[in-house]
């Protein structure tokens, strides 16, 4: 729920705050964090410190760095106290999904079919954060949902201590493997090398979304953009309930080109939505977002428990975590920003080539994967 209040929404708030030159910075500044981060939590939940409380107390810590952080902006701070601190809530959110992964899967009986099930909370709470956000709080340029998001997170850091105990099953013996450097051990097989460089190249156009999905929106007139982009997660909440079925029935490599081919398709939906002025077709692309997400993210994080060894499953979700939430979005932040400022006009025009060239990238993702991933030649294995 967290990230729903303000995610969709920081474009426009800092926009309205004439911070229009700060969006690529600010939106540079968690993917940054998450190169270390992820890697270290995945590491200490293998060996040394049990998964669930590692979670409660680093979201306890980032609650409070994410209200710091608005609440500089709310008082019109230089700029870069908002930057540093959301850095801080960065560093210590950044392993939440790989943990919550470790968590779940570790202690279901039947990961695979009910992992997405326990996932669909995710999406509910996005969803609920980004109504809340544009019709409750009417804060769809404020920092007001900052707040929000702080409050609701501590919240859940506290709730978070009731989790089932995840104790660590590995050892650490040397410095690489307590910095969780272990899991690029993973690396020299070729399907994992593979499926990680192809999710970060993936994850580059997708930082996309969060950017700039809702300033397309505000230039073909909608009013309640961050409302409007939880019709991503209404299709998520489908695909969710789909996706554990889906896994059962067909190799790892055809649902990930699923995706990845859906997200060729949604990219061009919004492209034809810049070149056209009608803004259905870009809330398709939106709707569509949903279950291109869930069927590639929630596939890779069960592939991972499926395939990793017990000890090393913490630090493959970290690892996970560091190439789309880290390389990925930072490479995408930057990437993304200067072909905004490159294609799109001050009129608003250019934004069809902006998401066309987006979907071509996710083209290129969807031959590499095709044409170099193996698989276990078994459909429960990949």
């Amino acid at each position: 729920m967290t990230p729903g209040f303000w995610l969709p929404a920081l474009t426009n708030i800092l926009k309205a705050r004439e911070l229009h030159g700060w969006v690529a910075i600010v939106f540079v500044v968690p993917p940054l964090c998450a190169l270390v981060s992820p890697l270290i939590g995945g590491a200490l939940a293998d060996q040394r410190v049990a998964a669930n409380r590692l979670f409660a107390w680093s979201t306890l810590i980032s609650s409070g760095a994410l209200f710091a952080a608005f609440a500089a902006l709310d008082a019109g701070w230089n700029p870069w106290w908002f930057v540093t601190l959301l850095g801080a809530y960065s560093l210590f959110s950044a392993p939440s999904w790989g943990l919550l992964a470790t968590i779940s899967l570790t202690n279901l009986k039947h990961g695979e079919r009910q992992f997405p099930l326990v996932r669909l909370g995710a999406t509910v709470g996005w969803m609920a954060g980004g109504l809340i956000t544009s019709y409750v709080l009417r804060a769809d340029t404020s920092p007001v949902a900052g707040y929000a998001s702080a409050a609701t997170r501590l919240l859940g850091g506290l709730l978070a201590f009731m989790l089932p105990h995840t104790p660590p099953l590995g050892r650490g013996i040397s410095w690489k493997s307590r910095l969780g450097l272990d899991a690029f051990r993973l690396m020299k097989e070729r399907d994992y090398r593979v499926f990680f460089v192809v999710t970060a190249l993936f994850s580059v156009p997708l930082s996309a979304f969060y950017m700039y999905a809702p300033e397309l929106l505000k230039v073909l007139g909608d009013r309640h953009s961050t409302a409007t982009m939880t019709i991503a997660q209404l299709t998520e909440v489908a695909a969710m309930l789909l996706v554990g079925s889906v896994m059962v029935r067909f190799r790892v490599k055809a649902v990930l080109l699923w995706a990845l081919g859906l997200s060729v398709l949604r990219f061009g939906m919004s492209a034809y939505a810049g070149a056209s002025g009608s803004i259905s077709w870009h809330i398709g692309g939106i709707a569509l977002h949903g279950m291109c997400y869930t069927f590639f993210f929630i596939t890779a994080q069960v592939f991972l428990d499926r395939r990793v060894d017990p000890g090393l499953k913490g630090q493959a979700q970290g690892l996970l975590g560091l190439v789309s939430g880290g390389l990925g979005p930072l490479a995408g932040a930057l990437i993304c920003g200067w072909l905004r400022n490159r294609c799109v006009t001050a009129d608003g025009q250019g934004w069809m080539e902006f998401w066309a060239i987006l979907a071509a990238m996710i083209a290129l993702c969807f031959v590499i994967f095709g044409v170099f991933y193996r698989g276990l030649g078994s459909r429960q294995a990949g």
